[in-house]
């Protein structure tokens, strides 16, 4: 009786509201689910907090100004070193001296008389600039160094040695000694900032690989005879995309830094250099009763330093695959 009702029911129900699924064992295999991609995820992590965004076009903004400005606007430091009257003027008194506003003078003139405004971008451009080469040169050869460091044990041995040596010689004093060597040039300066600069990247980077470089999959690889270049390539490197991007994070301010602490102590590159350091330095005499020459380079400084640490430190949130829960 009721397997009666249940056909006629059956029977009265519309059949386009159902399809028929047939019994097939490879269909029956695929998972349906949408391909993963983890720079995709990375990058939606990273764009997720609106800080970023905004952090992004401020570095753009400085980045175009200070790379295009110096084209567009040419900085001559010493334009009035032989005129005395446009020494240390305020913004309203070298914009009445020279007639009119100008953004030239926006921020008056320095010790002599030089434009303040221009001096930002074109000191802001050799600082970048400074700071880009030295980061690629130290973490690139840091990180190939670092990898071989710490998966070969006969090359350990070798630079735990030399590691030890160069370590204990103070950081300041040895990039002084270079400067002295070879010049303030900008190059000279790239030059002592990376000469050594890389070992402790590579030290850093000798611990990380260690760790990894003895588990399972690792040690599956050299049973097989896969190259030790591949296996650091494939197997090591993968995993510490976040240790490298935090690594970088700290490394692009610290140079910018460097370069201002160094020029301010009157070690860094040489006077015909505009950098941030240098107006600095040269301000910090004045920085009371001309607080326009000192405080704007400060600024510009300490929001670059600022910008690239916590974009930096974000962008290494997001490549751990934690946050992609």
């Amino acid at each position: 009786m009721n397997t009666e009702m249940d056909n006629k029911r059956i029977q009265e129900i519309d059949p386009s509201l159902f399809r028929f699924v047939g019994n097939d064992t490879i269909s029956s295999e695929k998972i349906i689910a949408p391909r993963y991609s983890y720079w995709r995820s990375v990058f939606r992590v990273f764009f997720k907090r609106k800080l970023n965004i905004f952090l992004i076009f401020m570095f753009v903004l400085i980045m175009l100004s200070s790379f295009l400005m110096p084209s567009l606007c040419p900085y001559d430091q010493f334009e009035n070193v032989t005129n005395p009257a446009t020494f240390n003027l305020s913004p309203a008194a070298a914009m009445k001296y020279f007639g009119g506003f100008s953004l030239k003078w926006l921020f008056g003139t320095g010790s002599v008389g030089n434009s303040i405004f221009y001096g930002i971008f074109a000191s802001a451009k050799t600082s970048l600039l400074l700071a880009i080469i030295c980061a690629a040169i130290n973490m690139t050869v840091g990180i190939i160094m670092g990898a071989i460091w710490g998966y070969s044990k006969k090359f350990d041995a070798v630079m735990l040695v030399i590691y030890n040596i160069v370590a204990n010689v103070p950081y300041l004093l040895l990039i002084s000694v270079l400067v002295y060597i070879v010049g303030s040039g900008f190059g000279s300066f790239v030059f002592a900032l990376t000469i050594t600069g890389w070992m402790g990247i590579a030290y850093f980077f000798r611990t990380q690989v260690m760790i990894i470089r003895d588990r399972e999959y690792s040690l599956a690889s050299r049973c097989l005879g896969t190259p030790i270049t591949r296996v650091i390539s494939k197997n090591i490197l993968p995993f510490l995309t976040s240790v490298i991007t935090t690594l970088l994070a700290t490394e692009l301010p610290s140079y910018i830094s460097s370069e201002v602490y160094l020029s301010f102590i009157g070690i860094g590159l040489s006077a015909t250099v505009p950098s941030l350091g240098r107006m600095i330095s040269n301000a910090q005499t004045a920085f009371i009763t001309f607080p326009w020459a000192f405080w704007p380079p400060v600024a510009i400084s300490a929001l670059i330093t600022i910008i690239l640490y916590i974009l930096g430190q974000n962008l290494a949130d997001a490549t751990d695959p934690r946050t992609h829960m």
